[in-house]
């Protein structure tokens, strides 16, 4: 490795001058934009991604599985996910804090350390076949407190390696590899526990989190830029986080925008009702299975396709218009009575999602400064854990009294409505632009 990589006083984003390109033409330019692969350290944090994006996918299959084997109950399944998500919240909020006080790749290379050491202790408990749901409960509640702690490293370090006209192809790059992962893990993980088992699911995501160690040590430094003032990263830190998201009305509004997308127009939870009632006839497995892949497939597909939009420098307005995007087409999802065209609404929703994260996650990294920066993606992590959930909630009890297609397309109607009364509003997003 050449040493200057690791060196403090040298801007890993000046090395894509290096091999500039000249801008790509035809059809080409449609294409995913690679742009920020042409740095080295930009490639090997997401090249890190590739492999860990599947290999988490497995363990996430792999421990409600477990429970159920265990249990024989659903309500001990959901349990498990509930278990993983306080830590998480908890965790990522304090990792922000501690993102904006100290070396990030140093954070990155001891959380994924102790990611790396819980997946290890999944295959152990399983290959000597403990049995213990409470232990399974631990280490999930242990894995979700580390990766709490290293999204909000991760996701901050993208600014200091990528040029800011960059970022949101940067984030599309991302996001597309954990969608895909969430397509192609889940399928390969069904294909290989009947033939090599669960233990040995743990096992593959540990060593691939091996790869992820190797490629975050191979990153440069990346200390706080102010060297001289000495940061904490206690409860005054995580307020204080809080307190400029609230004084930055374009940090506030790119929360409020994912929230009601996800809180009102995340219909998952309606998905298994719909499958066994209204596309029924087209058999309630298959069906089912549609549904949950549509999204992700829509959302790679956005990504392979980022060079139509990830140029643009109205972020404000990419934001406003892939969330309407979204919600225009949960309602149409809610209103199909055909399978086929849910899953092509569904997708297209997918595909709004995609833009929405790249410019959302986008303008997180742009309009903060970089010694708030781990902070604002702390939030960031809780916001994108917590609103499904939330949604789940909610659209269940709607699901309930008004049927489902009714609550479905309610609520995005609801994502739509409420998104231009706030871009009408509140006119700070629709003016921001890199």
């Amino acid at each position: 490795m050449d040493t200057s990589e690791n060196s403090t006083d040298v801007d890993p984003r000046e090395t894509a001058a290096e091999g500039e390109r000249p801008p790509r033409r035809g059809w080409r330019r449609w294409a995913m934009d690679t742009r920020p692969l042409r740095i080295p350290a930009y490639r090997r944090l997401w090249s890190s991604t590739i492999v860990t994006a599947v290999g988490s996918q497995l363990t996430a299959v792999a421990v409600p599985k477990q429970i159920y084997d265990i249990t024989g109950s659903s309500a001990w399944v959901g349990a498990a996910s509930m278990a993983g998500l306080l830590p998480l919240i908890v965790f990522a909020l304090w990792g922000g804090a501690v993102a904006d006080s100290m070396d990030r790749r140093k954070l990155l290379l001891i959380t994924n350390c102790g990611i790396a050491v819980t997946s290890v202790l999944f295959w152990l408990q399983a290959a000597i076949k403990i049995d213990s749901v409470v232990v399974l409960m631990v280490l999930l509640a242990l894995q979700q407190a580390f990766w709490g702690l290293n999204a909000p490293a991760r996701n901050a370090s993208i600014a200091r390696l990528v040029p800011e006209g960059e970022l949101a192809a940067a984030n599309a790059l991302g996001s597309t590899v954990m969608q895909t992962g969430q397509v192609v893990g889940p399928l390969l993980a069904g294909v290989l526990i009947p033939v090599i088992g669960l233990p040995e699911l743990y096992l593959i995501d540990a060593l691939a989190l091996c790869v992820t160690v190797w490629a975050v040590y191979r990153l440069p430094s990346l200390p706080p830029l102010d060297l001289t003032t000495k940061r904490r990263a206690g409860v005054r830190e995580i307020v204080a986080g809080f307190r400029y998201i609230s004084a930055h009305k374009v940090l506030l509004l790119s929360f409020v925008a994912d929230i009601i997308a996800m809180v009102f127009g995340m219909p998952r939870a309606l998905f298994p009702q719909l499958a066994g009632e209204t596309y029924a006839p087209y058999g309630e497995g298959l069906a089912l299975g549609l549904l949950f892949a549509a999204i992700p497939i829509g959302a790679v597909l956005g990504g392979v396709f980022s060079g139509t939009f990830s140029r643009a420098r109205r972020h404000g307005w990419m934001v406003i218009g892939a969330v309407v995007a979204w919600g225009a087409a949960i309602t149409g999802f809610g209103l199909s009575g055909s399978l086929w065209l849910a899953v092509v609404f569904l997708a297209l929703a997918g595909v709004a999602d995609m833009v929405s994260m790249a410019f959302r996650g986008a303008i997180l990294l742009s309009a903060a400064t970089d010694e708030m920066r781990g902070r604002m993606q702390g939030v960031f992590t809780v916001v994108v854990a917590g609103g499904p959930r939330l949604a789940d909630v909610l659209h269940g009890s709607a699901g309930s009294a008004f049927g489902p297609g009714a609550a479905v397309a309610g609520g995005g109607f609801l994502v739509v409505a409420m998104m231009v009364v706030l871009a009408c509003a509140v006119p700070a997003l629709r003016r921001y632009r890199i």
